[in-house]
C-alpha cells in the first residue's frame, strides 16, 4: 500500500474510535508500475484497513464480463477492482482500464442504492 494511503488510514483514528466508517461500503482502484507489479497484493492489504473500520468491502469480481479475460491487449484490473499499470508514469489508461473503472462505479452505486433501502 502506498505511504500516503496508509497515513491517510493512520490519520483515521477519530473516525475509528466512534465506528463512523462501520458498515459503509468501500473498494479500490489501484496502480501499479507494470503487469505483476502488485495489483492484487494492494487490493488485499488495503483490505486490512477497511476491516479494521469494520467497512464493507465491494469487489467487482468478475461481473464486468468477457472482456476481463482480453489477453490481445494490456490491461490492468482484478476482481478486487479497477486498475491502471502506470509503467514508468506516462502511461495513461487504456480505454478498457477506463471502462472497467466506470463500470466499478456503477457497480458500487447499485450496491450504495440497496443497502440504503434497507
Amino acid at each position: 500500500m502506498a505511504a500516503q494511503i496508509k497515513a491517510l488510514f493512520d490519520s483515521t483514528r477519530q473516525l475509528w474510535r466512534k465506528q463512523r466508517l462501520a458498515g459503509k461500503p468501500a473498494g479500490y482502484f489501484v496502480r501499479t508500475g507494470a503487469q505483476g507489479g502488485g495489483q492484487v497484493t494492494t487490493a488485499w492489504t488495503a483490505i486490512t484497513q477497511l476491516t479494521h473500520h469494520g467497512m464493507l468491502f465491494v469487489p467487482i469480481g468478475y461481473t464486468f464480463g468477457a472482456d476481463m479475460f482480453t489477453m490481445d491487449k494490456t490491461q490492468a484490473g482484478s476482481p478486487y477492482g479497477a486498475g491502471v499499470y502506470a509503467g514508468d508514469g506516462t502511461r495513461q489508461a487504456s480505454e478498457m482500464e477506463l471502462a472497467i473503472a466506470e463500470y466499478q462505479g456503477k457497480y458500487m452505486a447499485g450496491i450504495v442504492k440497496r443497502l440504503a433501502q434497507h
